[in-house]
């Protein structure tokens, strides 16, 4: 058990829950807003390719973070646009986003790199910093100076988001628009338009977790390299209840998993004494999520009016 539980556990657990975090708390802006955001996987996959290839090109990680909020924004403004505009299913329109990124990256990585495969490797010095960068004099704290820059960026979107949904008007606003979306009309709030900007804001967030993956944790763009984590952040986001510190601790519980995961390979005995296979190792993140939304889905309230198109009455 020393060697699963220990203080590399706990850092990995914080670098592997970051990209959860940032989705999940664009999910949060989408859906307080009234909009289901199936397709953050789909955000995911949009952010880390544009951050791979943008960065590849531009030599420089920052461009590339840019870039990937840029390309996460837009592609949550198709979403928001058949939604809101179109008040096309969200669900389904969701999936489709996912669908489409699943194939669309390797399409344009084929065009751009002749590899469907993944893009090439970036240079270390191309990739997002970690705090090793910025604190050279704490070379006994190096395990934590392993995190990155992005992963204390995540903990402070956590905190903005709090004091802006319970402390601002645009929070209020926001949180009226996916509750009673009429009333909010009626008080002269522009229900649309404050969805445009939930879903938009979503992409945006989901975008820098997408190129934490691509650019933070690896150094390239692979094909489907979310594995998941869009799905896992939505059922953070309803396990969390729709608030932002509870969100991040979900997160952190799934990013936890996960670690133990990579920690238990090779570790993990059976009775007989032999290794666990990996194959059920890797599992336990994914049947941690089936078993967190089967068992808390029906005590969570969502937004009321999530997943309900607003028609301004004439």
């Amino acid at each position: 058990m020393r060697q699963i539980f220990t203080l590399s556990l706990l850092f990995s657990t914080i670098r592997l829950a970051t990209p959860l975090v940032l989705a999940a708390l664009g999910g949060l802006y989408s859906e307080r807003s009234g909009v289901i955001n199936i397709a953050l996987e789909g955000l995911l996959l949009a952010g880390a390719f544009t951050a791979a290839s943008v960065t590849y090109y531009a030599h420089s990680p920052w461009v590339g973070l840019g870039a990937a909020m840029v390309a996460g924004a837009s592609v949550a403004f198709i979403l928001a646009l058949a939604c809101i505009r179109f008040k096309a299913d969200q669900v389904v329109t969701g999936t489709g986003i996912n669908i489409l990124f699943i194939g669309l990256p390797a399409v344009l990585s084929g065009a751009l790199f002749l590899s469907s495969g993944s893009t090439p490797q970036i240079p270390k010095e191309n990739l997002l910093p970690v705090l090793a960068r910025f604190l050279p004099f704490m070379p006994a704290w190096k395990i934590f100076t392993d995190v990155s820059i992005i992963s204390l960026l995540a903990l402070v979107v956590v905190f903005v988001t709090r004091y802006v949904l319970y402390r601002t008007p645009f929070g209020l606003r926001l949180r009226a628009v996916g509750e009673n979306p009429e009333a909010a009309d009626a008080a002269g709030v522009a229900v649309n338009r404050m969805r445009y900007v939930g879903v938009m804001l979503s992409g945006a967030l989901a975008g820098i977790g997408g190129a934490y993956l691509s650019i933070g944790q690896s150094s390239l763009f692979t094909r489907n390299m979310a594995a998941g984590r869009g799905f896992i952040a939505l059922a953070a986001l309803i396990f969390g209840k729709w608030r932002p510190v509870q969100t991040m601790l979900a997160c952190l519980l799934f990013g936890f998993a996960d670690a133990m995961t990579i920690q238990m390979q090779g570790v993990a005995k059976l009775p007989s004494g032999e290794d666990i296979p990996v194959q059920f190792i890797q599992m336990i993140p994914y049947v941690l999520t089936i078993v967190v939304l089967a068992g808390f889905i029906g005590q969570s309230r969502a937004p009321k009016a999530l997943g309900t198109a607003y028609q301004k009455e004439r």
